[in-house]
């Protein structure tokens, strides 16, 4: 047997006794159901006011300047890492190269070669920052560390890990409720994915949408509005002479089209924040609800996590991509289409 064929034997029967010990310390100490929230909980008091509204720091917003941090260090230590001697580079810049290529060759071949140098950053920086923010998630302590909050309804008492340190919240048999017990708690975990925070994937949606438009005007000018507000053809049948009852039509399904068009641009905001904002928060329902059922097959939630959220990543950058190469080319389409008429 080969030490290859060895180190293979050997990683599989690592994977089988994790999975062994999961099921044994979910016998012994039972997982509790995880508190559903959808907004991020707020881990200190008012700051300050913005808009008469009170700022706090919620989890999800902590988590999210984490992943910006990882970001800036990730693009550090590239940097530092791609060879300025035209050798090829190696470890991690190698691999960072390998998918900026991809992505480069996938806006290009979407938007074009002119296009690809303004669309790049915000479709790329999209797919990365949100695919930090669905694998971080899966980091063992995320979503489970934290502040004890005692609860209003329904929650756990409480066992001491470490004397007037460390506590925790722990299921008592099947008991929803511990009648010998004075007090219930619900932990606040001091992470969570933003993914699953409203905030953060209308943020984005919103973002991308505005770009969406300034890409417009950049390719057509002013002219890019003339899809939404598109009167031009109701304003000139009363300078044409010999109208027909079609061409008395026309101006106003123009303009009904416009309104339809309009309305898409704020439909696809809604699309994109629940898109992301459902399959990322129901995923961490399903992974909360099997894994207190069955904490042996937290190992095959966990792949299918790390796989949808990868796929979600991808999916919205590229729709962003989509959207902004649509955007270019409307004001021809609208061209073209007064032409047929």
């Amino acid at each position: 047997m080969t030490s290859k064929e060895r180190g293979t034997g050997i990683h599989r029967w690592l994977i089988l006794g994790l999975i062994v010990l999961a099921v044994v310390l979910g016998g012994i100490i039972p997982p509790i159901k995880p508190p559903v929230f959808l907004p991020g909980e707020a881990l200190t008091a008012p700051l300050f006011t913005v808009f008469g509204q009170p700022f706090t720091i919620t989890n999800t917003l902590l988590t999210t300047w984490l992943v910006y941090l990882i970001v800036i260090l990730l693009a550090v230590g590239v940097r530092r890492g791609v060879s300025q001697d035209g050798s090829p580079s190696r470890g991690m810049a190698a691999i960072f190269e390998l998918i900026v290529e991809g992505l480069q060759n996938l806006v290009e071949s979407t938007a074009g070669s002119q296009w690809a140098k303004r669309f790049f950053p915000w479709v790329g920086g999209i797919i990365v920052v949100v695919l930090l923010a669905n694998m971080l998630k899966l980091v063992p302590g995320f979503e489970s560390v934290g502040l004890l909050h005692e609860a209003h309804e329904e929650g756990y008492p409480t066992r001491t890990l470490i004397p007037g340190l460390v506590s925790y919240i722990y299921q008592p048999g099947d008991a929803a409720h511990a009648e010998d017990e004075e007090h219930l708690y619900e932990v606040i975990p001091f992470f969570r994915g933003p993914s699953t925070d409203l905030n953060f994937t209308l943020a984005i949606a919103l973002t991308t949408m505005v770009m969406v438009q300034v890409y417009g005007v950049m390719s057509n000018g002013l002219g890019y509005f003339s899809k939404f507000f598109n009167f031009g053809p109701f304003l000139s049948i009363w300078t044409t002479k010999k109208v027909g009852p079609f061409d008395a039509i026309n101006p106003f399904i123009d303009i009904f089209v416009g309104i339809l068009e309009l309305i898409s641009e704020f439909a696809k905001v809604i699309s994109f924040s629940f898109r992301l904002l459902g399959s990322m928060f129901g995923g961490a329902i399903l992974f909360g609800v099997i894994t207190t059922l069955l904490p042996a097959l937290a190992f095959g939630i966990y792949f299918l996590e790390l796989f949808f959220g990868a796929v979600q990543a991808l999916v919205f950058g590229v729709l962003a991509l989509v959207f902004m190469t649509v955007g270019i080319q409307s004001h021809g389409h609208a061209e073209e289409h007064a032409e047929a008429h």
